[in-house]
């Protein structure tokens, strides 16, 4: 297999449709691979090298979206480390409850093939990560990630999110249903979300287990996979699976790459502007500006200047040790700790 390299670095960009796409996959997998359309909507994407398997969910448009060269994200990973890859890609948020899906992976069991490898990692992002969580009971004793995935959309269950009203009458209850309780024969899981999206975190409690690590990336939004990808932190996140080394301390210290972020910044600097929180401003615009020039920071440094002098509030000072700490400690009462220093995330720069 010394030519999968190459394999991972054909473009599939430029094609005139999903059909299109499949059919370049095809050619680029053949010796390596394959590929298998599973009904309309789904298909497997297979490309063997080493004993090490990623297995990733993903959609047609989040590819397009994604990728400069129209490639599963899984690619990236493999190219970089050798890893064999596995992607099961959708037209669009499917949640991959499909019946050709379940006999796929049926199959997959029955052929032993997850025993193949020494390693397997599940990783999905929202639609795509409930699938992560749900179908990585086909290989027990695997890895998950999932970033900010449904629990499930059974109404029975999960009647309060009404984002996705149109799934309803898609079953949840049959062959790799509830993902939470898919999850019971992973080795390790770690669900990922923003709690500040009542929603998103609503799902997350539902994945609470021993062997899950709940971990929550405050004001990142609810495009959590897009941004660690900015943060250059998603890769660093599965290698650091695959290593054993992932835990609550390891994502809080791949989590502060947030604090020179410029997108991460300005949530931050929108939610504090929102709150009425002028000191918390003025700290936030000086660190930004000492970092780059940013002129809504320096607008809204100005305001909040500005404003706390005509309501007589405290300013703080220009320079003064530990000033920042304690504004972060001070900022959202009763919040949950940064797991790296016991301070609350929901501020840091």
């Amino acid at each position: 297999m010394q030519d999968t390299p190459n394999t991972f670095n054909t473009p599939l960009s430029g094609l005139a449709d999903r059909d299109a796409w499949l059919t370049r996959a095809a050619e680029v997998a053949a010796d390596d691979g394959y590929v298998e359309r599973l009904g309309d909507r789904h298909a497997a994407l297979f490309i063997e090298d080493k004993p090490i398997l990623l297995v990733t969910f993903e959609t047609h448009q989040g590819i397009a979206a994604l990728s400069r060269d129209a490639q599963p994200l899984g690619w990236d990973m493999a190219r970089a480390l050798g890893w064999s890859h596995l992607c099961l890609v959708s037209d669009g948020d499917t949640w991959f409850r499909d019946r050709a899906v379940y006999g796929y992976f049926d199959r997959l069991i029955d052929d032993g093939f997850f025993e193949d490898f020494d390693q397997v990692i599940f990783y999905g992002a929202g639609s795509c990560g409930y699938a992560a969580a749900a179908y990585s009971v086909a290989a027990p004793g695997a890895k998950v990630v999932a970033l900010a995935p449904q629990a499930t959309l059974d109404p029975r269950m999960a009647e309060w999110d009404d984002r996705f009203r149109d799934m309803r009458r898609t079953s949840f209850t049959d062959r790799y249903g509830y993902a939470p309780d898919m999850l019971d024969a992973a080795s390790e899981a770690f669900v990922i979300y923003d709690p500040e999206d009542d929603l998103d975190a609503m799902h997350a409690a539902l994945f609470a287990r021993k062997n899950v690590t709940l971990f929550r990336m405050r004001y990142m939004g609810p495009e959590l996979e897009q941004g660690l990808m900015r943060l250059q932190i998603l890769f660093r996140i599965l290698a650091q699976v695959s290593a054993g080394k992932l835990d609550r301390a390891a994502l809080a210290k791949l989590f502060r790459a947030r604090r020179r972020d410029g997108g991460y910044q300005f949530s931050l600097l929108e939610r504090l502007k929102a709150a009425g929180r002028p000191y918390l401003v003025i700290l936030l615009a000086r660190k930004v500006l000492e970092q780059r020039s940013a002129r809504p920071f320096k607008k809204a440094l100005d305001a909040a200047l500005r404003t706390a002098r005509e309501n007589g509030s405290r300013l703080p000072p220009e320079t003064r040790p530990g000033a920042e700490q304690e504004a972060r400690v001070a900022a959202a009462p009763g919040a949950a700790p940064d797991e790296d220093n016991g301070t609350d995330s929901s501020v840091k720069g």
